[in-house]
């Protein structure tokens, strides 16, 4: 099967779950198509086959569903359309204000026993415009979600305000012995676009943080072509042009530094407040802000190869995608709309049979439409998660889906790699120990030769310290001649001019039969450093030790785990000793070592076996296998790029306390999904009844409905309040 294409259409009529689930389920009924819709977003994301499904086929499918759909625009264009749709809306209310205000006012002086009734023509006058003009778009969302063979919220307010629209023609057409309901129909449509800009405004605070990402680069740059510096768009900037970076102003793209020496604030893509150094050989990235001194950098990545592009597509992807909590209220959603109806009309019935007229059994079934709104029920889960993953970015913590997001919560098991999660990653040569017939020299110089073939940490460190001591000597007898065996999670085996080489471990060394002086290395390893021996033709020529340095805040980080009741686990293929040093400085009590490349993976799937929910910390090519198998993974930004591939959620601070912050923003993620989720069952569970048993005035029940949706989405949006541990 082709590896499908995916894309993301901008859907537009959607008023509730409803509506979404109907779109959702057009679009995968399509060949070769799966779709999820976020009613929070408005966006589809789709993987299809183009061999199968074109763009016009998605298209054709949701626009016959009765909505319609394009491909997403350049952010500005889509924000300039949503806010001229928002003026729009605006005016229709406000010219139903004022046409509902004199029935209104009608209604609140009989409460306050003053009888003064506009007369019949003139309240019909006022409601008609207010029906049919402010009210359209529920006529037209009702047409076309019927026409698409489903329901939504549109069919309830139409019927429910047609239902006492008509009664009231029929009142005053033929003379009856029946009060008006203008005054409740034209309310009700009033009360519910109050609902839907409230909602729409806090819809667009909810995906604020995105905006402010997308906000950040700079749309100008200072670039030198031709020996000429000159202003040109970011858009216009390729890789390899020189740019210039001055005091207060922001990076333009993702660059390494030229000349100069200054601090930048990297906070929007860190998290961390505090401002890093930057000098001549240091990245810098889109976006960031130059506090003092000016900058000369050369281009790296441009347009959408940026990490702040990344970023952005992150953020979207996790947006768009659903959370498994999300299902129930989707099941409910489907069947929603047409439970609803039938029990308005057992409520009109069941009025009407116990005698209490055709106008009072109408009236309380209006309430049981109007009271019945869908809507708390579909924005509940994405609003929460909107806010949420948008949150989560601006601490440098980026989610893949939101899936992800929803299981960290669970997690009961963290398993650590050790080399570049715990510690820095970057191991420095400490002791060099020949033996008594062997110069440093050679040692260094023979070890450095046999660790060109090799691409593991030791051996990059390795070759560093060669040079920062012997510029250039050691490549005097480069090993491109030998002929090199690496053993992986061991060491190699080498062959130049003749003799036989070994580099590796010293317990790689003794299985080959080598000599080592094992309580000297277990001395070393006891101090948390890395040992590895070098011999030729079978005869040990020395060891070399290595420390690499535990990241600053992991012993933090390991406590605060503990206290949120989360069980940390070490992974390292360094020896016991090593190991046990390393979890011991870190605060971890369970670990576990030489534990091979390839057996991460097992490690992760023996705790998963117990049947626990299981995290996985790594940031090397060969964590990609133990990530995958983890049930959340989480990859260092310092990592292999196939690490962060395999990963759900990045880490852009290389900190393990971030994962702690995940952690926490998906149990408060959680917490309001719940919340919300109780609201809107609360609601209906209580609100439907009440209507039914005419306790309800359509009035309230429109004013109530109105304001639901508004609580869950204000509800959602105090998870921007939420704050990283520092």
């Amino acid at each position: 099967m082709p590896t499908p294409t995916h894309i993301d259409l901008q859907v537009t009529g959607m008023h509730c779950a409803s509506c979404s689930a109907r779109v959702e389920k057009v679009l995968n009924q399509l060949p070769e198509v799966a779709a999820t819709v976020n009613i929070a977003t408005e966006k589809a994301h789709i993987a299809y086959n183009p061999r199968q499904t074109s763009l016009t086929d998605l298209i054709k499918a949701i626009q016959g569903a009765g909505y319609d759909a394009h491909p997403l625009r350049d952010f500005a264009a889509e924000k300039q359309a949503r806010a001229a749709a928002y003026r729009r809306e605006q005016i229709q209310f406000l010219i139903a204000v004022l046409l509902t205000l004199p029935l209104l006012a009608e209604m609140l002086l009989m409460f306050a026993g003053i009888h003064a009734m506009l007369p019949g023509w003139l309240q019909w006058l006022l409601a008609t415009p207010v029906q049919f003009w402010s009210g359209r778009r529920f006529y037209t969302g009702s047409w076309s979600s019927l026409r698409g063979g489903g329901a939504n919220m549109d069919v309830l307010v139409a019927l429910g305000t047609s239902a006492a629209y008509l009664l009231s023609c029929a009142v005053l057409l033929f003379n009856l012995d029946q009060p008006i309901y203008f005054e409740a129909s034209a309310t009700l449509i009033t009360l519910v676009l109050l609902g839907k800009l409230l909602e729409a405004r806090a819809k667009g605070k909810a995906s604020s943080a995105l905006e402010a990402l997308i906000n950040l680069q700079p749309k100008m740059a200072h670039v030198e072509r031709d020996g000429v510096m000159q202003e040109l768009a970011v858009e216009q900037m390729q890789v390899d042009d020189v740019f210039l970076v001055r005091p207060g102003e922001s990076v333009p793209v993702d660059g390494i530094v030229l000349e100069g020496a200054s601090s930048l604030d990297e906070a929007m893509l860190t998290g961390e407040s505090i401002p890093q150094g930057k000098q001549p050989g240091d990245k810098v990235y889109a976006a960031t802000f130059n506090q003092h001194g000016l900058l000369k950098c050369r281009a790296l990545a441009v347009g959408s190869h940026t990490q702040l592009a990344a970023i952005i597509r992150l953020v979207e992807q996790a947006q768009g995608s659903k959370a498994a909590i999300q299902k129930l209220a989707d099941r409910i959603s489907a069947v929603f709309v047409p439970a609803v109806v039938v029990i308005a009309l057992l409520t009109f019935a069941g009025w009407w049979i116990a005698g209490s007229g055709f106008a009072t059994a109408l009236i309380n079934a209006v309430a049981v439409l109007v009271i019945s709104c869908p809507c708390a029920l579909g924005l509940a889960t994405p609003t929460a998660l909107v806010v949420a993953t948008g949150r989560a970015a601006q601490a440098g913590i980026l989610v893949k889906d939101a899936a992800a997001l929803e299981r960290a919560h669970q997690l009961s098991v963290l398993v650590v790699d050790k080399t570049g999660t715990l510690t820095v990653g970057k191991p420095d040569v400490t002791d060099l120990l020949p033996m008594p017939d062997v110069t440093e020299a050679e040692l260094l110089q023979t070890a450095a030769m046999l660790a060109q073939g090799s691409t593991h940490p030791l051996s990059r460190a390795l070759l560093d310290y060669a040079q920062s001591l012997h510029t250039g000597s050691w490549q005097a007898a480069p090993a491109q001649s030998a002929n090199i065996n690496e053993i992986s999670g061991h060491g190699l085996r080498a062959e130049v001019d003749g003799k036989h080489y070994l580099l590796g471990s010293p317990g790689f060394a003794i299985s080959e039969g080598i000599t080592v002086d094992e309580r000297q290395i277990l001395g070393l390893q006891q101090q948390g450093k890395s040992v590895i021996a070098i011999a030729r033709d079978g005869k040990l020529l020395g060891c070399i030790a290595f420390a690499d340095q535990l990241r600053a805040s992991s012993r933090a980080a390991v406590a605060q785990l503990a206290a949120m009741g989360i069980r940390v686990v070490m992974l390292s293929g360094d020896n016991q000793a090593t190991a046990q040093a390393i979890a011991r400085q870190a605060g971890i009590t369970e670990f576990r070592a030489e534990v091979l490349p390839q057996d991460k993976a097992a490690q992760v799937q023996s705790f998963k076996a117990e049947g626990q929910l299981i995290g996985m910390v790594g940031d090397g090519i060969n964590d990609a296998p133990a990530l995958a198998a983890a049930d959340v993974s989480f990859a260092m930004r310092s990592g292999s790029d196939i690490a962060i591939e395999a990963a759900d959620i990045t880490l852009m601070r290389n900190d393990l306390m971030s994962v702690a912050d995940a952690i926490s923003l998906s149990r408060a993620s959680l917490k309001k999904i719940r919340q919300n989720l109780f609201f809107a069952f609360a609601y209906n569970v209580l609100g439907i009844p009440l209507a039914a048993l005419g306790m309800l005035n359509p009035v309230i029940a429109g004013a109530a409905m109105a304001m639901s949706s508004v609580s869950v989405v204000s509800n959602a949006l105090l998870l921007k309040r939420w704050k990283r541990q520092e």
